[in-house]
Formats: C-alpha cells, structure tokens, sequence
C-alpha cells in the first residue's frame, strides 16, 4: 500500500471515530436536555470540540439525528445478518425484539420518545421518523411472512397488531424507571408465535394471569 493511500485511510479512520464522538454527546445532551433545547453549541461542549468543528461533520441537529438513524440501522443490519447467514430467521426476530425492546437502556428510549414528539412539528424529524417506522414493517413482515406455518396467516396485520404494543413498551421503557419488559415482552412473543401459527389473538390478562 502505498504512503499517499495510507494517508487516505488513516484519514477516513479518523474523521469516522469524531463522528461517533460526536454522536455519543449528541445522544448524551439529547437525552438530558431535550432535542428541542439542545443547540449545536451544546453539542460543541459535550464533545469537547468547537461549533465550527462540529459543523464539519454535521451541518444541523437533524444531520445529527440522521446520524444516529443510520448508525443504528447498521449495527441492526449487521445483527440480522449474522443471523440469517446463520440460517436462524427466528433466532434473528428473538435477537432484534430483544436488543429494541429487553437490551435497550432507559435513556435510549426516552430519546426514542423525544424525536417522536419533535416530529410532530419538525418536518425533517417526521421524515426520519417515517423512514424508520416503514424499514421496521418491511423487515418484520417479511420475516412474519418467512415464519409463518399457518398458510392464512396475514403477516401485513400481524404487524398491525403488535406495532402498538411495541412501541407502548418502549413509551413504558422511558416513563417508568423500574419497569420490567419482561411480562410485555412475553406477550408480545406469544401473540407473534399464536399469529404465525394460525390461532386466534391471545388476551393480555389470560397470558399474563391477572
């Protein structure tokens, strides 16, 4: 490899490492402050570097949550990957509702909640939003559609019915500090596996014993 490419990829080694940076302080003054409040100068103090710096890797704060979109429809990416090579579609689907909804810490649900709230009057935010909510549906029903071994089993509504109980368990994640997703999670697992397999929509108290 010669010097002068060399150069090349040390450079892009480093420009990659100060934009995560930047997206851990983001993600940090995000959570604390609020999108809505959080200016580009206190992403600048957060990562320790100047406005003018930051503004070389990001030109506005939804450049910024824009960021932080993709680099988590990456790291799911190459989770979903390394499962299907494996041959593992459900262990991917168990692995994917387990890091969103089990693994995920509090403070990256409240985010979650946050840039749900700012879309409903940023329309940059909205956009970003909608393009995650529409990856999510796709992906999952087409794995509905993969796994399932009743042949009336209508992944499109299948996906309808338990995207609302995904999303109130993140809401839950955010709002309730001790909240256990566990019980939730079960449910949610059991209406997936009933669905795929044919049976009718299991009730909430029956699984859950109340």
């Amino acid at each position: 490899m010669s010097t002068a490419l060399g150069n090349v990829l040390d450079a892009r080694g480093a420009q990659t490492v100060r934009r995560e940076h930047i997206l851990d302080a983001a993600e940090a003054c995000f959570v604390r402050n609020g999108f809505h409040r959080t200016t580009m100068q206190d992403l600048a103090r957060e990562a320790a570097m100047s406005p003018g710096n930051i503004y070389r890797y990001f030109e506005s704060k939804e450049a910024v949550v824009r960021g932080l979109a993709e680099r988590d429809r990456e790291r799911g990416t190459v989770l979903v990957a390394e499962m299907e090579r494996a041959g593992d579609r459900r262990g991917a689907l168990l692995r994917i509702l387990g890091r969103y909804f089990v693994e995920l810490p509090r403070a990256a649900a409240v985010l979650r909640i946050d840039l749900w709230s700012e879309a409903t009057r940023n329309p940059d935010i909205a956009a970003l939003v909608e393009q995650g909510e529409a990856e999510a549906r796709t992906w999952l029903t087409e794995t509905f559609a993969a796994l399932a071994t009743a042949p009336d089993c209508d992944a499109a509504a299948l996906y309808d019915r338990v995207g609302p109980l995904m999303k109130g368990i993140l809401v839950s994640r955010a709002l309730l500090p001790g909240y256990d997703p566990a019980p939730a999670i079960a449910h949610l697992l059991a209406q997936i596996e009933a669905a795929l397999a044919g049976d009718r929509p299991i009730d909430a108290t029956s699984e859950t014993g109340r």
